[in-house]
C-alpha cells in the first residue's frame, strides 16, 4: 500500500538480542518492506519506512552475523536510503539525499556513524525473480520487462491489456477478454483456440496458469510485480514457453499489519454503453507475527460497442468480470513459510467484437448471438524455507478452466447456424527445486516437476436450438521433467552460466462424438504415446563499462504433439521445436537513474511448426506446416527529461518466413489454388501469393510505443500525477494458407490518464483511443465467414472517472 501505511510498517520488537550484540540475519532478497519487517523481527528493533519509493526497492538478500546497527545499515544501502536513528532501539530509512535531523544520543558506546563517515548509498539491485534463482538483473543475460504492480493499477484495474500497453514485445489475438492467445518475440503460431499448447507460458508465482488454453486475462490487482521474459525459456520453464513466459508474481501477506485499498470508476465508450469498476484488497494479521491473510476482489462491467441491426439490438458486446484471489501466509518457525493461493474469474461476454469491414461502422450483419463465456479457478500449497546456504520451494496447484466460445456459422442465403465450442481444462502441476544464488563464485539451480493436464474439446453445429455433434477431440499429457542451470564467476564482471532440461512426456487422447464407422479405423492414432526432449541452454554476461553489460545466449524450446480434428476425423500433429541465438546490451536501471536502454537481436530456427488452418468442412484444424526462421530484434529505452518527467520507448522488428513448408501445407494449396499445371512447388507461385502463404502470422513486422510518466507535488501534501502512451501496431496477416490471408494491425492506439490526489485518497481521470481510431486488431470473427471481410475493432474513445483510498 501507499505511504500512510508504513508509518508502523515494521514496529516488530521482541524480546531479542542487545543493540550492538551480534545475530544471525537472513533477509531474502525481494522488496525493502518486506527485508525491514525481517531484519526488525530477527534483531529485536523497530524499522520504520515511510516514503513509499524506498519501500518498494528490491533489495539484495541480506545474511550473515551483524549487530542491528550493521543490519539496518546495510539495508539502508541496498535500499538506495539512509538509517536515521529514533529512540533507543530504532530507525527511520530516509532518502539518502534528506538533510540528517538531530541525532538521539547512542544507546551504546558504539555510536552510530555521522553521515560523513556513513558509506555513501548504492543502489539498490534488482532481481529477475523469473530466472528462479535470485539472478539480478546485472548478471541477467535476456531481454525482460519489469512492471511495477502499483503502475499497473494506475487508472483502474485491468488485466492483460495493461501489460501490452507497456511492453511493445507483447501482442494478442483480441477475441475477447478470457479467450485470447499471446504472442511474444514474433513467435506466433495461429489464430485459433484449439489443442495446440500456447507459444507464452502464464505463470501465477511458480505454476503456470493453463496448459493449452487461452489467457485467462487475470484482473491485475495487488500485484507487486509482473515480469516479461522473451523466449525461449525452454531449460527453466519446458514446454510452451517458446516466445517467452509471463510471470505474475502477486503481494505476499504481511505478518502483524493490517491495511487496506480500494477503488471505484465508471466509464463511458463513445458510440457504445456505460460501465462500471469496483476493487478491493485488506492485508489482516491473523496470529500476530505467524499468520496473514491478504485478499482482493474485482468487479468490472465493460460497455458494448457493437451493433447487429438484423436482430435489432445495440452494443450488444458487453463484458462482465468477476474475479477474486486470497493468499494465507503461516510461518513455521526459523526461514519457513506455508503459503495457500487461491485465485477465480469468470467472464461473460455477451456477444463477440468483430465487426463487418465494409459495413456501417461498429456494426454486424449476424443474425444469431455470438459471446462466450469463460470460468477460471486454481488453488496453490507453497512451502518455501532454507537448508543452510540453500534456498528451497515447492509448488503444487490444481487448475480448472472452462470455455465456451460460439460463432455464427449461417452460409450466404441460408437459414441462421450456430457453431459453440466448449474447452474444458483440468490440470495438477508441481514444481520443487532447490537452489543457491551467485555470490562471489558459484551459484546453481536443481530442480524437477510434474504436470498432468487433460483438455476436452467438444463442438456441436446447426441451427440455434437444434445444432447437433459435431468430432470433437480429448487430449491428455502427464510431463515429467528434471532441470538444472550453473552459473561461474570466470572474471570480476563475466559470468558464464550453462543449463539443460530433460522432458518425458505421455500423450494419449480419444475423439469425442465420433461416428461409429470411424471410431475403430482412429484406434491406432488415438493410442498413447511418448516423445522425450532434452534442452539444452547457455550464456555469457559481461560488464563492459558500469551499469552497462553485453549477453550472448543459446537457448531451445518445445511443444508436445497432440490430437488435432480434420473434418470427421481425427489426426494427430507433432511436437515442434525451437532454437534461439541472441546478442543484446543493456544499460542503467529500468525507470531510474538518468537514462537506461536495452537492445537485443535475434535469430530462430523452428521445426515441425504447429499451426491451425481450415480443414475441407470449413472448421479450423492443428498441423504441422513446416520449418521456419525468425530474425527479431528489440530496443527499449528510457530517460529522465526532468526531474518530474521521464519518457521511454520502445520498438520491435520480426521477420518470419516457412522456409520449408509440409507435405500438408503444399496439399492444400494443390486442393485450393487455380494456377495451371502447378505442380506444388513454392518458387512456381507469384510473388504475391508466396508472400501470403509463407509468413508467419499474426505478428507485425514493426511496432512500437512512447510513452511517459510525469509527478509534481501541490503544495504540502498533493501530487499531479499524468501517465500517457501511444502504441503503434503494424500490419500482419491472420493465419497459414490462402484462407487466412486478410491483413490486420496498422493502427494507432493510445491513453492518457491524471491523478490528483494524496498517497491515501486520490481522484482519477483516464481516457483511452484518444483519437477515436477504428483500426483492426484482428481480421478473424467467426472462421466460418472466411470470403467474408471482418475487422476487429478498437474500444472507441472511452472516458473513466475513479476514486481511490489507502487505510
Amino acid at each position: 500500500m501507499r505511504a500512510g501505511r508504513w508509518i508502523c510498517l515494521a514496529a516488530c520488537v521482541a524480546s531479542a538480542p542487545a543493540y550492538a550484540e551480534e545475530v544471525t540475519v537472513s533477509a531474502p532478497a525481494g522488496q525493502a518492506e518486506q527485508a525491514a519487517i525481517v531484519i526488525a523481527r530477527q534483531t529485536g528493533t523497530s524499522i520504520v519506512i515511510t516514503d513509499r519509493v524506498i519501500a518498494k526497492r528490491t533489495v539484495t538478500a541480506i545474511r550473515g552475523k551483524f549487530s542491528a546497527q550493521e543490519a539496518v545499515a546495510r539495508l539502508a544501502r541496498a535500499a538506495g536510503a539512509r538509517a536515521v536513528p529514533a529512540g533507543s532501539s530504532g530507525w527511520r530509512l530516509v532518502a539518502a539525499q534528506a538533510a540528517a535531523p538531530r541525532r538521539a544520543p547512542a544507546p551504546t558506546s558504539r555510536p552510530m556513524p555521522t553521515a560523513s563517515e556513513a558509506p555513501p548509498a548504492e543502489p539498490s539491485e534488482i532481481v529477475v525473480i523469473g530466472s528462479k534463482r535470485e539472478v539480478t538483473l546485472a548478471n541477467y543475460a535476456g531481454q525482460v520487462e519489469l512492471l511495477d504492480g502499483e503502475e499497473l493499477e494506475f487508472g483502474g484495474v485491468g488485466g492483460t491489456e495493461k501489460i501490452m500497453q507497456r511492453v511493445p514485445t507483447v501482442s494478442s489475438t483480441y477475441l475477447g477478454s478470457g479467450r485470447n492467445k499471446l504472442f511474444v518475440r514474433g513467435i506466433a503460431d495461429s489464430s485459433f483456440t484449439g489443442p495446440t499448447q500456447s507459444t507464452v507460458g502464464q505463470y501465477l508465482g511458480d505454476l503456470r496458469l493453463s496448459y493449452n488454453s487461452p489467457d485467462p486475462d487475470l484482473r491485475l490487482s495487488d500485484m507487486k510485480r509482473v515480469e516479461v521474459l522473451e523466449g525461449p525459456q525452454g531449460t527453466l520453464y519446458g514446454a510452451g514457453s517458446l516466445g517467452g513466459i509471463i510471470r505474475l508474481v502477486p503481494n505476499e501477506p504481511e505478518m502483524g499489519v493490517s491495511s487496506g485499498s480500494a477503488m471505484i470508476g465508471g466509464s463511458a465508450t463513445q458510440h457504445g454503453a456505460i460501465g462500471a469498476d469496483a476493487s478491493a484488497t485488506a492485508n489482516l494479521p491473523l496470529a500476530g507475527e505467524r499468520a496473514a491473510l491478504r485478499f482482493t476482489v474485482n468487479l468490472e462491467t465493460q460497455g458494448g460497442y457493437i451493433d447487429k441491426p438484423l436482430l435489432g439490438e445495440e452494443d450488444v458486446n458487453r463484458t462482465q468480470i468477476y474475479s477474486g484471489r486470497a493468499m494465507a501466509r503461516l510461518a513455521l518457525g526459523g526461514d519457513w513459510t506455508v503459503d495457500l493461493l487461491g485465485v477465480a474469474q469468470q467472464i461473460e461476454g455477451r456477444d463477440s467484437q468483430y465487426a463487418d469491414r465494409d459495413g456501417p461502422p461498429l456494426s454486424r450483419s449476424a443474425s444469431v448471438t455470438e459471446g462466450f463465456d469463460t470460468d477460471f479457478a486454481q488453488g496453490q500449497l507453497v512451502l518455501t524455507g532454507r537448508l543452510g546456504d540453500v534456498q528451497f520451494k515447492s509448488s503444487t496447484g490444481i487448475t480448472g478452466q472452462n470455455l465456451e466460445e460460439r460463432y455464427d456459422a449461417t452460409a450466404p442465403g441460408e437459414n441462421p447456424r450456430l457453431f459453440v465450442q466448449h474447452n474444458d481444462t483440468q490440470m495438477i502441476a508441481n514444481e520443487t527445486r532447490l537452489w543457491q544464488p551467485i555470490e562471489d563464485r558459484f551459484g546453481w539451480l536443481l530442480g524437477v516437476s510434474y504436470t498432468h493436464n487433460r483438455t476436452r474439446l467438444t463442438r456441436t453445429l446447426g441451427a440455434p436450438n437444434t445444432s447437433g455433434a459435431v468430432t470433437g477431440v480429448t487430449n491428455v499429457i502427464d510431463e515429467f521433467t528434471g532441470y538444472g542451470e550453473g552459473s561461474v564467476r570466470l572474471l570480476d564482471g563475466l559470468i558464464a552460466t550453462a543449463g539443460g532440461r530433460y522432458t518425458s512426456s505421455r500423450l494419449s487422447g480419444e475423439g469425442e462424438d465420433v461416428a461409429a464407422a470411424l471410431a475403430l479405423s482412429m484406434a491406432a492414432i488415438t493410442s498413447s504415446r511418448t516423445e522425450e526432449v532434452f534442452l539444452p541452454s547457455a550464456s555469457l554476461v559481461a560488464e563492459v563499462l558500469p551499469d552497462t553489460a553485453l549477453y550472448l545466449r543459446y537457448q531451445e524450446g518445445f511443444r508436445p504433439g497432440g490430437l488435432a480434428i480434420a473434418g470427421d476425423f481425427v489426426s494427430r500433429f507433432r511436437n515442434d521445436r525451437i532454437a534461439t541465438l541472441e546478442l543484446g546490451a543493456r544499460h542503467g536501471r529500468p525507470g531510474s537513474g538518468p537514462f537506461d536502454l536495452a537492445a537485443n537481436v535475434a535469430y530462430t530456427r523452428w521445426q515441425d511448426i504447429q499451426a491451425d488452418f481450415i480443414d475441407s468442412a470449413g472448421l479450423p484444424s492443428t498441423a504441422n506446416i513446416g520449418d521456419g526462421r525468425i530474425w527479431s530484434a528489440t530496443v527499449i529505452a528510457g530517460v529522465a527529461v526532468t526531474p518530474e518527467l521521464r519518457i521511454d520507448a520502445g520498438l520491435t522488428y520480426n521477420d518470419g518466413r516457412i522456409d520449408e513448408p509440409s507435405e500438408m501445407l503444399f496439399a492444400r494449396l494443390t486442393q485450393i489454388l487455380n494456377f495451371p499445371n502447378f505442380s506444388g512447388r513454392l518458387d512456381e507461385l507469384p510473388d504475391a501469393v508466396l508472400e501470403n502463404i509463407t509468413e508467419i502470422p499474426n505478428v507485425a513486422r514493426f511496432s512500437g510505443r512512447i510513452g511517459f510518466d510525469y509527478r509534481r507535488p501541490i503544495g504540502s501534501n498533493l501530487e499531479l500525477a499524468a501517465q500517457g502512451w501511444a502504441n503503434y501496431v503494424g500490419r500482419s496477416r491472420l493465419g497459414v494458407g490462402p484462407e487466412l490471408g486478410e491483413t490486420q494491425g496498422d493502427y494507432l492506439d493510445t491513453g492518457l490518464t491524471v491523478r490528483l490526489g494524496r498517497d491515501d485518497l486520490g481522484v482519477s481521470v483516464g481516457l483511452t483511443n484518444l483519437t477515436d481510431e477504428e483500426g483492426n486488431r484482428f481480421a478473424l470473427g467467426t472462421p466460418f465467414a472466411v470470403g467474408r471481410d471482418q475487422i476487429t475493432p478498437l474500444r472507441p474513445r472511452t472516458i473513466r472517472l475513479g476514486v481511490d483510498a489507502n487505510f
